[in-house]
């Protein structure tokens, strides 16, 4: 019975745990005119993780297809090679306003969330369901200081890890 008391009070610590570090705000910007969204962005900073890893000069280019989706191209350098790398995807409207849920393989969809959006479109923060991913996507190769300070303060209040942030090299 001791034995049983102990896997079950282990059982609750871990997932404490485990709540406390996934307390990030995924909520979406209000109204997404879809539309202004479309276009190029350039990556300014992101949390690492694989499929980005050692990448330069970042890019994501979205439009609308005739049917509706949204196609998705994101480029970049591998800083190691040199070589540029694209990958194609697609994109559709998630169940609420600034979400997509966006696909690199087959049927398989992770959210992206917009988390939030200048008032120009001119620059957007962008997660998942996942506290893992972050990104601050510009129109431009860069932003104004301010505008990067603003962007991480409601990146900070959300939750969200700014000191892990990887500033990309435009």
């Amino acid at each position: 019975m001791r034995h049983i008391y102990t896997i079950f009070m282990a059982a609750i610590l871990l997932s404490v745990s485990a709540c406390k570090a996934q307390s990030i705000n995924t909520t979406t910007v209000d109204n997404l005119d879809l539309k202004r969204y479309m276009g190029r962005w350039y990556e300014i900073a992101r949390y690492d993780h694989r499929f980005e890893r050692n990448m330069e000069r970042c890019e994501a280019f979205y439009t609308i297809e005739p049917d509706g989706m949204i196609a998705v191209r994101n480029s970049g350098i591998d800083a190691k090679t040199g070589l540029l790398r694209i990958t194609d995807g697609k994109a559709k409207l998630g169940k609420k306003p600034g979400q997509l849920r966006v696909s690199f393989f087959l049927f398989f969809y992770s959210d992206y969330n917009i988390l939030a959006l200048g008032e120009d479109y001119d620059w957007a923060l962008v997660g998942s369901k996942s506290p893992k991913y972050l990104w601050i996507l510009s129109r431009t190769p860069s932003l104004p200081e301010h505008t990067i300070e603003h962007i991480l303060a409601i990146a900070r209040e959300r939750g969200y890890d700014t000191d892990n942030l990887i500033w990309v090299r435009q």
